[in-house]
């Protein structure tokens, strides 16, 4: 068998610069679950902001004063270990679901996808169909083509300004940040934000597109480590559709020596990532079913049976059942779940009080006009809930000791407050030189709000 290659079929192009997608519209299954699931994410998305709990934001990250509030829950810069074992669980979630079903967060609940897919349905609504967006783009310049590009980047804009201020409504409460962007208030900080979040929203949902997906993202690189014969993905039954080719519905596909495959090339037109997936596996396909559902449309008025592609297994394909308890499978699920585990656990023993003892450094202890031995402390009381509290100071360790100072403070929610405290004891009641004591603050409107510290107290 003898082979035309050109000389220009061998240079690698490293990015299709010929290559404008135009993703035709498509219904079916896989996409109505992908409309709902993005609408339900969307509107979390816009509503969180705007819950209230307590007269304050629920979901707030206020980096400035270095909180994240979450309902009831409150978290510091001390208790960033939460943070980061969430990020781990999402991260062994995420390898979970990729060894499962391949990038199905890719193609039904990545950002990039689902704000892409959103500006392509403005883009269809106002340009018209694929092929009605192809002819208008190669036409000549006209007041009919300035003024449908004109509304189209206008909308893209406007969705992209108000994903911009959605996304700083979780970092500056939501009142205060549309308040004063409404007013012409707001700081060139927040302004420089708003608009940095804009321009990467219009750039990268209306202009990059695929080329994000597939040249920047690092998730594309390193997926298909991630993947096993038993991982379900987008796979188009070869030996079912092949030889491909254009026939009439009447036709008997196998006097023709056919396969199903009519070669519609629906399924290239519908692709977001503008691939061909009876070329086989790439790592551009983001598992989003759409050339099912299209494949699935045509073997339909065809009168042939469904699924010609599918999401299925290299194992299945090849006859053998897949292995749903695989060891890589469990282990990413059982890391998962032990991950949460532990941090639920965390949460449940965590107390929102810090307390720490620091003795006078410059006074070991002293003898006051009474002939009796005083150390001097500074505890520092951390309230971190999100009320204000009082708490109770008391000692324990030495009898007949006396804590000189204030024995109940209030404490602001956020705040880290010192409190100066001498604790004198006759040194005839002390049989060492140094004793232990214990530093008890307790919340008065909540027993189980309390800590304890120890700490020295010296005598001659």
């Amino acid at each position: 068998m003898k082979f035309d290659i050109k000389e220009e079929d061998l240079i690698i192009k490293p990015y299709k610069q010929d290559q404008n997608i135009y993703v035709r519209e498509q219904k079916g299954r896989f996409q109505q679950y992908r409309r709902v699931l993005n609408w339900v994410l969307m509107l979390t998305f816009i509503l969180v902001p705007f819950i209230p709990y307590h007269g304050q934001q629920a979901v707030l990250f206020d980096v400035a004063n270095q909180q994240f509030r979450l309902f009831s829950l409150t978290l510091w810069p001390q208790d960033f270990m939460l943070v980061a074992g969430l990020f781990m669980a999402g991260a062994f979630a995420l390898f979970f679901v990729t060894n499962w079903l391949g990038r199905v967060w890719c193609g039904y609940v990545c950002p990039q996808t689902v704000w892409t897919l959103m500006f392509i349905w403005v883009e269809h609504k106002i340009e018209g169909t694929r092929n009605q967006r192809i002819k208008l783009d190669n036409s000549a310049l006209s007041n009919k083509k300035a003024l449908k590009k004109t509304i189209k980047h206008t909308i893209w804009l406007i969705m992209s300004i108000l994903t911009a201020t959605t996304f700083m409504s979780y970092f500056v409460p939501v009142y205060q940040l549309y308040g004063d962007l409404i007013l012409w208030q707001s700081s060139g900080l927040i302004v420089f934000w708003v608009f940095l979040f804009a321009l990467c929203t219009y750039g990268n949902a209306g202009w990059l597109r695929e080329k994000m997906c597939i040249y920047m993202c690092p998730y594309s690189r390193f997926q298909s480590v991630m993947f096993d014969k038993d991982t379900l993905l987008v796979t188009y039954d070869s030996q079912r559709g092949e030889n491909r080719g254009p026939r009439k519905r009447s036709d008997d596909p196998k006097s023709k020596n056919l396969g199903d495959c009519v070669d519609c090339n629906l399924c290239v037109e519908v692709c977001p990532a503008g691939i061909d997936i009876r070329n086989g596996l790439q790592y551009e396909c983001i598992n989003c079913g759409l050339c099912i559902d299209a494949c699935n449309q045509t073997m339909t008025k065809f009168g042939y049976a469904k699924n010609l592609i599918q999401y299925t297994s290299e194992n299945n394909t090849n006859g053998q059942p897949t292995n749903p308890w695989r060891l890589k499978l469990v282990g990413y699920a059982v890391f998962t779940l032990a991950i949460f585990i532990i941090m639920a656990i965390w949460l449940a023993v965590r107390v929102p009080l810090e307390i720490s003892v620091l003795r006078d450094r410059n006074t070991l202890y002293r003898m006051n006009f009474e002939g009796l031995i005083e150390n001097p402390y500074t505890l520092t009381i951390s309230n971190k809930t999100q009320q204000l509290q009082r708490f109770s100071i008391e000692v324990s360790g030495i009898e007949q000791a006396q804590l000189h100072g204030p024995k109940t403070v209030s404490v602001l929610p956020g705040v880290m407050q010192k409190v100066p405290v001498t604790l004198v004891a006759d040194g005839y009641d002390l049989s060492q030189k140094v004793t232990d004591i214990t530093f008890t603050v307790t919340a008065l409107d909540d027993a189980s709000l309390s800590l304890s510290k120890t700490s020295k107290f010296y005598k001659n």
